[in-house]
């Protein structure tokens, strides 16, 4: 009966490892065991064994089944929390920007603005605020340096 239990394991669609075979085998002898009583001496006991091994590999596979996506949704949450500390981390970086952009004159906030958040060329920034094409970029350089150094003095390191 043990081959017989076997063949049914291992002809399934689900190819378990030895192991999982060997528990499946055994759980299906247990279950008879267990049940013993309520079978019927005159009767085949090769359908029972075989409705038993089935279902046993069906309960194997949906346990195999959630324990792989138990791992999947917590490997997910650990990215997750890292593009969350990330995020934290540039939306700190961010703050920081905005509260240094805040203190600057109105020509050099609308120079760094329009370059980084409106992605304006050089050229149409000079015609815009009616400056120049080299003091828009010594400017930005300028603006640059100020920030990089604010978010050093912070802990934000750049090279």
């Amino acid at each position: 009966m043990l081959g017989y239990v076997y063949v049914i394991i291992k002809n399934s669609k689900y190819g378990f490892n030895n192991e999982d075979i060997e528990e499946i085998a055994s759980d299906v002898f247990l279950a008879i065991w267990q049940s013993r009583n309520k079978l019927e001496i005159n009767k085949e006991i090769t359908p029972y064994i075989a409705g038993i091994t089935k279902n046993l590999i069906l309960k194997k596979q949906k346990k195999i089944k959630k324990t792989t996506l138990n791992i999947e949704v917590f490997e997910k949450s650990i990215h997750e929390n890292i593009d969350i500390h990330n995020k934290a981390e540039k939306d700190e970086q961010s703050r920081i920007i905005i509260e240094e952009l805040l203190k600057m004159k109105e020509e050099d906030r609308r120079i760094f603005t329009n370059y980084y958040y409106y992605s304006k060329k050089i050229k149409e920034i000079s015609k815009e605020l009616n400056i120049s094409e080299i003091k828009v970029k010594s400017r930005l350089s300028r603006i640059r340096k100020k920030l990089k150094k604010e978010l050093e003095k912070r802990g934000y390191s750049y090279e």
